[in-house]
């Protein structure tokens, strides 16, 4: 099925296009149970939308990072210009920076080809990322370029995104653009996307092997495109022999088994079990594309479990391929309608142990570095005011609701949207829930006083302090 550009993906039910809606029930379930955040799910079958949901609170209506996801655009960028004859795969990767060189090149530096920045297969013996911001003095190209390439191009398969920021670069020496600029009009616009972003490294060149942001479903429009073998619209969009050659195995990277980051790797997709592929982002932001199916499943989350994910999707939707039950279709809709990433919390009344009002709390050294807790309630609103790391944050909780607001994320960054929610358990202990909701990102605090002071249960959804912390103060 082919649609036009710029109108919403047609949507149909689970049971119409022959899917038990009893499977992606067991999917939300399970996701549940295993503590997997899924910040957004939307699953596509012979091109129809049969299910989508957006835990509160996050929204289909607003931009989320993608992480890694980005290197699949970037190769779709990679394989419009090459179609265009502005590179080739085959092309030696030191001949788009004759100014950039270190003084001395070894043969493995000379040898490197674009194809194997696509794969992964530099020759680098670990990612190069971290390295070559460090070493160029601030130019991330010149940066890569000057570290020694331990092994002959082509193996073995290291993860790299410094190789994809070099494939950003290339495009940009060749076209003139940035990738945003260049994908623009040769791919964001004809699939209807809009909105989107790019960061980019100090020389303008975006990050290419991630920092895009995008809509849940203008990640599931790119799903379905490769789906349909780059063509949209009737327009051939992509090559298919890119799309092709992009999504097939083009190196080894492990030996198989239940490993999802072990079936092989293609041109910045990875391979899946089950004959599917995918585009995949830290934190769980996928484009899963299952062409004996002929669905696509698109999902940003904020969990550091990604292969528990994908054992979710395969444990329960796949099963429920072939089925479908019309009077089961209801029952998903309404479900998926009210997803939240804090069920269940109840606005009862303060009672004993509650921490109080207008006075600051100083806490104990900790590793989160939290240093404050200052709190303020008016009507149904908390304003909890922390100091983390000397950035202060105000972050406002809603008791009834997630409600929206503003609050700095990281030190030197301008506020992000941020949407919190607050309320208060029986003990008497204040939970407080807040989530940038551009990102991944989140963090719950649990606090109760008590004689000697208060205490303090932190914990992140992702990376450190994703265990939790507790922390005494006064």
């Amino acid at each position: 099925m082919e649609m036009a550009a710029s109108d919403p993906l047609p949507r149909s039910t689970p049971a119409a296009q022959g899917v038990a809606a009893e499977g992606i029930s067991a999917l939300i379930d399970a996701l549940a149970a295993r503590d997997l955040q899924v910040h957004s799910c939307m699953i596509l079958r012979h091109g129809f939308v049969i299910a989508e949901g957006w835990w509160q609170p996050y929204a289909a209506d607003v931009p989320h990072m993608l992480f890694s996801l980005s290197k699949s655009f970037t190769s779709t960028a990679v394989g419009l210009a090459v179609h265009e004859g502005r590179l080739s795969v085959d092309d030696i990767v030191t001949s788009f920076f004759p100014d950039d060189l270190p003084e001395s090149i070894g043969p493995n530096l000379a040898a490197m080809r674009v194809r194997h920045l696509l794969t992964m297969g530099t020759g680098h013996h670990t990612d190069t990322t971290g390295r070559a911001r460090d070493a160029g003095n601030g130019d991330w190209a010149r940066g890569f370029l000057a570290l020694e390439v331990e092994h002959a191009p082509g193996s073995p398969f290291v993860y790299n995104s410094g190789a994809t920021y070099m494939l950003s670069a290339i495009v940009q020496r060749v076209t003139g653009l940035t990738l945003l600029d260049y994908l623009t009009p040769r791919l964001f616009q004809p699939l209807g996307i809009e909105g989107a972003t790019w960061e980019s490294s100090p020389q303008g060149i975006n990050a290419g092997g991630w920092g895009l942001s995008l809509k849940t479903e203008d990640i599931a429009r790119f799903g379905q495109l490769y789906l349909q073998k780059g063509r949209w619209h009737g327009q051939q969009v992509v090559p298919e022999t890119w799309v092709e050659a992009a999504t097939s195995r083009q190196i080894e990277n492990g030996s198989g088994g239940a490993s999802d980051w072990a079936q092989g790797y293609g041109y910045q997709f990875w391979r899946c079990r089950h004959r599917a592929y995918r585009g995949d982002g830290a934190y769980g932001q996928y484009c899963i594309v299952m062409p004996e199916h002929d669905a696509v499943i698109a999902m940003t989350g904020g969990t550091g479990n990604l292969q528990g994910v994908l054992d979710c999707v395969w444990d329960h939707v796949l099963p429920a391929m072939g089925g479908g039950d019309a009077a089961q279709d209801a029952a998903l809709r309404e479900r998926l309608g009210r997803l939240t990433l804090a069920p269940g919390r109840r606005g009862v009344a303060p009672q004993a142990g509650a921490p109080a009002a207008h006075r600051p709390y100083r806490l104990e050294p900790n590793p989160a570095s939290l240093e404050s807790i200052t709190l303020d309630f008016t009507g149904s609103v908390c304003r909890a005011t922390l100091v983390e790391a000397g950035v202060t944050r105000d972050i406002e909780c809603g008791f009834d609701a997630w409600r929206m607001g503003e609050a700095v994320r990281a030190a030197g960054q301008g506020p992000d949207p941020c949407a919190g929610l607050a309320s208060w358990e029986e003990d008497g202990s204040l939970m407080l829930d807040w989530h940038f909701v551009r990102t991944p990102f989140g963090r719950t605090l649990r606090m109760r006083a008590d004689t000697d002071g208060v205490e303090v249960h932190y914990r992140a959804n992702v990376g450190e302090h994703s265990r939790g912390l507790t922390i005494r103060g006064a």
